[in-house]
Parts: C-alpha cells; structure tokens; sequence
C-alpha cells in the first residue's frame, strides 16, 4: 500500500517550523508496511490544498494531511477536502459536547470560532482526540479514494497515528514490512567509506543501502522492502555483518548509539580511567562524556586550556615548546596528554589543540589544524589533521575524533 502525505502550514515554507510530522508518520507506516511515495508541504490556500490533494490521491488513492484543523480562519483544510469531494460539512453535536467538557475541564469556555472544530465532512469518520481539540478525520470514497486528516500539532499527531490511524491501515496492510538498521561510522570520509565497501550494495541486495554523512561521521542506512518482520531481521542481520566486516573499526555502533557512551563501555570493561585536555574544543570531548549517567566512574577530570599561560600553568607545557612551535603543534599535544595524567591520574588520556577558525590560520597551519595526542602507560601517540568546515563544525569534528582515538587506544587493552 502506497500514501502520499501533504503537510500544511504557510509557517513550513517559511522555514519558521520545521515539518517532523513527516519522518515520524513514515517511520510508523514502514513499520507495518506501508511506503511513503511522497511527501509535499504547500501554504495554507484554498487552491494549493486542492491541487495537492487531488494530485496525491490521483496517484496513490491514499492521502494524509497534517494541518489546518484548527478555529482560526487560515484553518481551511476540512473545509477544502469536503468541497474536493462534493460533501457539505455537518456540525457534529456530540463532538462540540466533547469539546465544551473539554474546556470546562481546564476552567474555560470556548468561543464561537470553536465551533468550526465540530464541523464534519459528510460520511466521514471521526477520530477521536484525546490530546487536544482538532479531532481527526477519515474520509473515504470509491471514486477518489482517502483522505486522513491530522492535526499538526506533534503530540496530538502521533498519538491519533498509533491509536487510530495506524491500526485502521494494519488491517488494510500486506504484511509485510519496511525495516531499516543504522551502523554508526567514524573517521572515514563518505567517499573513502564508499571505496573500501566497494560493490557491498551488490553483496548484500534485496538490502539497500544509504550513505548518510554528518559533522561527526557516516551513518550507513540498510533497508529491506515488502519482506514479512523474521525475513527482515535475518537480511538487515546478514547485511549488517557483511557491512562490517567490510568497514572495520569505522564502524562503532547502531542506530542512534553515541560515541561518547561506547567509549565509557570499554573503558569499564577494562576498568580503565580517562583524564581529557582540551584547548579549540573547549570542553566539548567533556561534554559529551558527562552527558551520560554514571561517567563519573570513567572521568576523572578535563583541563580546558585555551591560552598558552593555561597550558603552562594546568597542564606543564613548557612555555619554550609553545614560543617555538605554537600552540597548535604535536609537541604541544603531546605536552598537555601528559600534563592531563599528572593532573587528574587518570589511564588514559587525550588531548586536542587547533585552530577552528574563521581566522587564525596560516600557510603552514590553515584553519581546521588540530593535534591530538594520547598517552596510556608511557605510550603517547599524536595525530594531526585538518577538518573543512565552520568553526562549528571543525570543533564538533574535533571532539568527534578525540573520543574515537580514545576508544582506539581502549580497543588495544583487554577487557578484564
């Protein structure tokens, strides 16, 4: 079964609100099978709602709207589709009771432009909304097919999805299923990652597979098609493995997994502590760490070092090394790794120093230089490299890269 939806909200275009309705209804469609074959956003005009629905219903006989089922005037989207489909809209006195209780509940009374909320398409069915005052509505017909009309509001949308929506599609459903699994990858450009899973798409078919680049990484998306829910997990299982075993160590977790969470895993594995120094990032690496519960056992502590004397001063930087080759240097980076073990005691450590830009940067060190370096047990290692971007983006790399080198060096110990 194939549905196309059509959200409405002048706002949308305007880039004031950005439409989630969409991801979120196309993730519980796949889920039980049904395909998204198009998503549109238009205005809130009388003409442009018209268009885009008979368009969509042309094509797939199938529509949800999101939208314009409120009391205001630039509410019209009901009121197009019943016209669309040659019916009056009826007022509805047992919603408008719902409605009245409604507010009484919450100490207020409404106003005569509610009542609009009670008016129904003829022969539609209502869909009762329990998490605000736009009921949902299900319109259908032999000749032009159905209408689903939702509310915009994010929470109210969701809700009549799982409780009335979707269950009224399972039953019109193939059964079989969408899935899609996401392997997290770091420190390996879109392109190089292409290049080293060479023909994979061809290996792990009917499975497809997606490159999803971001700041921090390349997520690879693997999705399977019209397959019944076992047949999809064995393919996205033996696809996932075959990506893998490609990728390496690129490869650090699944779907929404965070670095920052797989790095304290291994580290309490190997019940190992991490000290952090950190000078362009600015306590971004620490961030991202503390973020989640429980890293205290796993931090003991990071150094934000920005100016020279910081570096001196907190981490023992010897000033000479920074006089002579810069703060932004593999010497320096080796330095503050050091420093941040003698400061905190931790075993093991990272340390990043650059320039992030916009300005700063020269022929010998343009902008997006960054030093790392790590030191476990004596063993300091320094890598340079230099990330294109805004600074924001250089700084996000930056951080990105600091936790990967740290689950790199965690990876080499073994887990006791």
């Amino acid at each position: 079964m194939n549905v196309e939806l059509v959200a409405i909200g002048t706002e949308l275009l305007l880039g004031f609100t950005v439409d989630t309705n969409g991801a979120e209804i196309g993730r519980m469609l796949a889920d039980i099978g049904v395909r998204v074959t198009r998503r549109t956003a238009i205005a809130d005009r009388t003409e442009d709602i018209r268009n885009a629905v008979a368009e969509a219903l042309a094509r797939t006989r199938a529509v949800i709207v999101t939208g314009g089922l409120g009391p205001t005037r630039d509410d019209i989207t009901k009121h197009t589709i019943a016209e669309l489909y040659g019916v009056p809209l009826d007022f509805d006195e047992g919603l408008w009771a719902g409605l009245v209780e409604r507010y009484r509940r919450a100490g207020r009374v409404p106003v005569e432009s509610n009542r609009t909320q009670a008016e129904v398409p003829r022969g539609a069915t209502v869909l009762p909304n329990r998490w605000g005052s736009a009921a949902g509505l299900w319109l259908e017909d032999r000749a032009r097919g159905l209408v689903v009309m939702l509310p915009g509001v994010p929470l109210e949308m969701r809700n009549l999805m799982e409780h009335e929506v979707v269950p009224r599609f399972r039953q019109r459903a193939s059964g079989t299923v969408i899935r899609s699994r996401t392997l997290r990858t770091v420190g390996v450009a879109e392109a190089a990652l292409a290049e080293q899973l060479g023909e994979i798409e061809r290996d792990i078919a009917p499975v497809t597979l997606a490159y999803l680049p971001q700041a921090a990484g390349v997520d690879l998306r693997l999705t399977v098609w019209d397959v019944t829910a076992s047949q999809a997990e064995a393919l996205l299982a033996g696809a996932a493995a075959r990506v893998m075993s490609h990728a390496g160590r690129a490869v650090y977790g699944a779907e929404r997994e965070d670095l920052a969470a797989v790095v304290l895993e291994a580290a309490r594995r190997r019940a190992t502590t991490i000290a952090l120094a950190e000078s362009c990032t600015g306590g971004l690496v620490g961030a991202r760490l503390t973020e989640i519960a429980g890293s205290s056992d796993v931090l003991l502590g990071s150094a934000v070092c920005y100016s020279y004397a910081s570096k001196t001063d907190v981490l023992g930087v010897p000033a000479e090394i920074i006089a002579e080759q810069g703060a932004v240097s593999e010497a320096v980076a080796r330095h503050m790794a050091e420093g941040a073990l003698r400061r905190f005691g931790g075993a093991l450590s990272v340390a990043v120093t650059g320039i992030a830009g916009p300005g700063g940067g020269t022929a010998e060190k343009p902008v997006g230089t960054v030093w790392f370096a790590t030191a476990m047990d004596g063993d300091v290692r320094a890598a340079r490299t230099v990330f294109f971007g805004t600074r924001s983006e250089v700084r996000e790399r930056a951080a990105q890269t600091a936790l990967r080198l740290l689950l790199e060096r965690l990876q080499e110990m073994r887990e006791r």
